[in-house]
C-alpha cells in the first residue's frame, strides 16, 4: 500500500510492490488496495501494491482503503464501518452470499465477482462425487487400506450402482448445471432439471431422480430449499450431491436421513464451514470434501485473473467486467 501503513495490515506484497506515483496504463497507484488473503497466480503482480490484512475484520478502522479483495468472509454493515473510504469489493468466487450487496450499494460501493472460469472445475468435482458415492470408491479404498479385503472380485462386500441408465436431477440449470448435464450424458445418465424458468417442478424432480445435484446460489429464496419434507421425497437409495452452498439444504434433516442409511450423499459444502456435523464423519454412505469445487491450480489462477481484471478496470475508470447481478 503506497506511502502508508494502517492498523491491522500485514506486510505488503500480495501484489506488486512499488513506489507511490502514477502507474502505466493510466492507473493511479495512490488508490489503496487491501486483501484478506493472498490469491494464487501471476495476475496479482499486475496490481499496484496490495496490503495483506492480518485478520478479518480488522481490529480498528482503516481509513483510506478503497478496494477490498476478499474470499468467503462476511462483508456487512459492521465490516463496512471499518472501511469508511471503500469503493469496491472484489469477491474471489462466483458465489457472493457472504457479501451484503444491498449494504454496499447503499454506501455507493461496487461489488464484483469471478463467474464463468470455475464452471468446468465444479462440474468435474460433481461427477467425481457422483462416481465416488454410487460406485463406493471411498469405502472400497478404506477397505483395502485397512486390510479388510478377504474375498475375491466375485464376492464384494457391497455392490454399487450404475450411472448409465440412472436419472440425474439437477436443481438449478445455469452455467455449472449445464456443464454437469453435458458430462452426465457421456456416462449415459438421463438428465432432468428444475429451475425457476422451466423444467420439472422441484418436488417431482426429487421423487423421480436416482441422483440429485444442487447448483443454485444461496439467497433468501434458496436457503433451506431442500427442507426435511423435501428430503423425504427422495427415493430410497437415492444420492444427494451438493457443490453449491451448504445452507441450501436443511443440514440437520440431511444428517438424520444419512444416519438412517436411507439415502447417500456427496458433500463438498456445509452450512457452517469449516465445521462439519460430527455425526457425518463415521458414516460409510457419505463422501465428504472440504469445499474443493474450484480448487485446481488452473481454475484458481483463472479466478485471480478475473479478479484482477475487474480491479484494473475500476482503477482506470472503465466499466466493470463482472458486477454482481449482471
Amino acid at each position: 500500500m503506497p506511502g502508508r501503513r494502517a492498523a491491522g495490515l500485514g506486510a505488503p506484497g500480495a501484489g506488486r510492490q512499488s513506489e507511490p506515483g502514477p502507474a502505466a496504463g493510466g492507473i493511479l497507484e495512490a488508490v489503496s488496495i487491501v486483501a484478506t488473503q493472498r490469491f494464487p497466480g501471476p495476475a496479482m503482480d499486475e496490481l499496484p501494491e496490495v496490503a495483506l490484512l492480518e485478520r478479518w475484520p480488522p481490529p480498528a478502522p482503516l481509513p483510506g482503503a478503497e478496494v477490498l479483495l476478499e474470499a468467503g468472509v462476511p462483508v456487512g454493515p459492521a465490516e463496512l464501518d471499518l472501511l469508511p473510504d471503500l469503493r469496491l469489493v472484489a469477491n474471489y468466487g462466483v458465489g457472493y452470499d457472504s457479501v451484503d450487496v444491498a449494504a454496499c450499494r447503499a454506501r455507493g460501493i461496487e461489488v464484483v465477482h469471478t463467474p464463468g472460469v470455475l464452471d468446468a472445475a465444479v462440474a468435474d468435482l460433481t461427477l467425481a462425487l457422483i462416481l465416488a458415492v454410487r460406485r463406493l470408491l471411498v469405502a472400497g479404498d478404506r477397505l483395502v487400506r485397512q486390510g479388510g479385503w478377504s474375498t475375491g472380485w466375485s464376492r464384494p462386500p457391497q455392490l454399487g450402482r450404475d450411472l448409465a441408465g440412472s436419472r440425474l436431477g439437477l436443481v438449478g440449470y445455469g452455467r455449472i448445471g449445464s456443464e454437469v448435464a453435458r458430462r452426465a450424458a457421456v456416462f449415459g445418465m438421463e438428465v432432468a432439471f428444475h429451475r425457476r424458468s422451466g423444467g420439472l417442478p422441484l418436488d417431482e424432480l426429487l421423487r423421480s431422480s436416482d441422483v440429485v445435484s444442487l447448483h443454485v446460489p444461496l439467497s433468501a429464496e434458496t436457503r433451506g430449499l431442500l427442507s426435511r419434507e423435501r428430503l423425504a421425497l427422495l427415493p430410497d437409495g437415492a444420492t444427494l450431491v451438493n457443490t453449491a452452498r451448504g445452507a441450501v439444504v436443511d443440514e440437520q434433516a440431511l444428517v438424520d436421513e444419512l444416519v438412517s442409511g436411507r439415502i447417500s450423499a456427496g458433500l463438498d459444502v456445509f452450512a457452517h464451514e469449516p465445521q462439519v456435523p460430527a455425526r457425518l464423519l463415521g458414516l460409510p454412505n457419505v463422501v465428504l470434501t472440504p469445499h474443493l469445487g474450484s480448487a485446481t491450480v488452473e481454475t484458481r489462477a483463472a479466478m485471480t485473473r478475473v479478479l484482477v481484471d475487474n480491479v484494473l478496470a475500476f482503477l482506470r475508470g472503465e466499466p466493470l467486467p463482472n458486477p454482481v447481478g449482471a
